[in-house]
């Protein structure tokens, strides 16, 4: 099965074309401070015909039965997004995020020919906006944290990593951070796979 370009994509965004979708799955969190959690998540990568992707993020927990039925809300088989509920139950939203990807004009020295600069901005409700840059190719991005702010509620965040990878159709990521004096190192990661159907050549 052939890849093909999503329909009305700028060709500006053409090196993160395989983003584009629905894709769900699992994954894990922790973090000093923050104790292991299996999670499910939506991720949406879409486009509007402008040079840029629109990201939308949302991470749930996955919560033991008797943790489920303490949960509010209506339990109709979907965390509200469309996504399919954790296997006890749609868990408690852990994050959401949103943003943008971009592929920027200029091309950096020192990249292979088949690899291109990418930035990913992102917003998230708790109070943080960051800026990432690195580089996409060979179904592979590389980000790092160019900035991050935060409100003065906002958790203390002062660095990040972010790696994606195309595996055997599955978009893979893992996310690393420093935060609350701690050095860099793993916070979450995940595999998931597309919810969409995807174009035949």
């Amino acid at each position: 099965m052939a890849f093909v370009l999503p329909e009305g994509l700028a060709p500006e965004v053409y090196p993160l074309a395989w983003l584009v979708g629905r894709w769900r799955g699992e994954g894990v969190v922790g973090y000093p401070g923050i104790e292991e959690t299996a999670f499910t998540q939506e991720v949406v990568i879409d486009h509007d015909g402008g040079p840029y992707l629109v990201y939308t993020s949302t991470i749930r927990l996955v919560v033991a039965p008797d943790d489920a039925a303490a949960l509010d809300g209506d339990v109709d088989g979907t965390d509200g997004t469309g996504a399919a509920e954790a296997p006890d139950g749609p868990g408690p939203v852990w994050s959401t995020e949103s943003g943008y990807w971009r592929v920027p004009p200029e091309r950096p020295d020192g990249l292979d020919g088949d690899q291109h600069p990418v930035e990913l901005l992102v917003s998230d409700p708790s109070g943080h906006v960051a800026v990432y840059v690195g580089e996409v190719g060979k179904g592979r991005i590389d980000l790092a944290s160019d900035l991050i702010a935060r409100t003065a509620s906002g958790a203390e965040v002062t660095a990040g990593k972010r790696l994606y990878g195309l595996v055997q159709g599955d978009l893979m990521w893992a996310h690393d951070i420093a935060a609350f004096g701690h050095p860099m190192q793993s916070y979450a990661s995940a595999r998931l796979s597309r919810a969409d159907a995807p174009a035949e050549a």
